[in-house]
């Protein structure tokens, strides 16, 4: 069974920007949509360039998806799924979010 773990405050988000979080060992990147205020939890290893990077990564759309572009060699990644749009057999793990009265809260377990 799945625990939730609260890993900040929803205004210790920047609407657009990431955060990184520690769940259990694994560095998760946060992203608060700026203007559905949606939130996002991805894996913060960017597989392509090998490096935990992806919560500092520029947040997006494109065809009306929430992305996050890699701060590295600027792939995108949509936060729904993980996919990579430019490479398609790669992809971020994600992770169930939810706001749970004003904290941020991670499924662990």
């Amino acid at each position: 069974m799945k625990k939730w773990i609260s890993v900040c405050l929803q205004h210790d988000l920047n609407s657009g920007a990431g955060i990184c979080a520690l769940l259990g060992d694994e560095q998760v990147a946060v992203f608060q949509c700026r203007q559905t205020q949606a939130l996002y939890a991805v894996s913060n290893y960017d597989p392509i360039g090998k490096a935990n990077v992806i919560s500092r990564g520029i947040m997006g759309s494109i065809k009306e998806e929430a992305v996050v572009s890699s701060p590295l060699y600027k792939q995108h990644f949509n936060l729904s799924n993980g996919l990579c749009l430019q490479e398609p057999d790669r992809q971020l793990k994600t992770y169930p979010i939810r706001l749970h009265g004003r904290e941020v809260q991670l499924a662990y377990g």
